[in-house]
């Protein structure tokens, strides 16, 4: 395994990504990509879900109580998001898509910076849902956050204008089962690639902590680019420990100069 701690040689190396051999990439991307751009690691020690109670997804449907505490927090997150910019990582694994390169991105944010960095949505597969906007539980209709607001504050939970159907931020919460649907575009993804990519995660969530293990089984290159030590680092034929924005800043800026 070679392990690069140099960001001239971290750059130079995913620079080849953009003309090198790999036509199949698949990338992950964890909460270490978003960092830097602002937005606290919530499963991080301090973090909200550290210090506060999950909500689980039983007691969301069944208690209003529980209901009102869920969106709470979900507002506290979205004072983050709005502040957030994509990063020059967002922005280079654009680049990647631009280029035929990136064939899938799947990420376990749900902060919606990978759109923002004008990422294909139909090459993105969003494991634990987006943050971002909500949706009724009952006819699936999407709904925006801000004017859910009027409602909490005045203990009511909001409901879908169109059903009357609970209405939740698009995030899959504690003890909701994730959609079975993306779960296999991802591992399919996984099987199918010859270069999997890893950007900030620290891979001890599952599934999605499964998906390289997956890509390496099937004869893929692993490269793990993350600041600490993850479970997986013995599969990787290259581990990357340089701050993903600098390490991606030069791919990042072929971005940002495509009209």
């Amino acid at each position: 395994m070679k392990r690069i701690t140099s960001l001239p040689e971290a750059q130079a190396f995913v620079a080849r990504f953009i003309d090198g051999s790999h036509h199949r990439i698949v990338a992950l991307t964890g909460a270490g990509i978003s960092t830097e751009s602002g937005i606290p690691d919530f499963r991080s020690p301090g973090g909200i879900w550290s210090t506060r109670r999950p909500v689980q997804y039983q007691d969301f449907i069944a208690d209003e109580a529980s209901r009102l505490e869920d969106w709470e927090r979900r507002f506290e997150m979205m004072a983050f998001f709005d502040k957030a910019v994509p990063n020059a990582a967002h922005a280079g694994l654009t680049a990647l898509a631009r280029a035929e390169r990136l064939t899938c991105l799947i990420t376990q944010n749900v902060d919606g910076l990978h759109q923002r960095a004008g990422f294909p949505d139909d090459r993105l597969v969003e494991l634990h849902g987006n943050a971002t906007y909500a949706t009724c539980l009952d006819c699936g209709k999407r709904a925006g956050l801000g004017p859910q607001r009027a409602h909490i504050d005045v203990g009511e939970s909001p409901r879908c204008r169109t059903c009357g159907g609970l209405l939740k931020a698009a995030v899959i919460s504690f003890g909701q089962q994730m959609p079975e649907a993306d779960l296999y575009r991802a591992a399919e993804a996984a099987s199918a690639c010859d270069l999997f990519l890893v950007l900030g995660s620290s891979l001890v969530v599952h599934p999605a902590a499964q998906l390289p293990a997956v890509a390496v089984e099937r004869g893929a290159d692993l490269v793990i680019l993350n600041r600490e030590e993850t479970p997986l680092d013995s599969l990787a034929s290259t581990v990357v420990r340089t701050p993903l924005a600098q390490t991606f800043a030069k791919i990042g800026q072929e971005q940002a100069d495509i009209p």
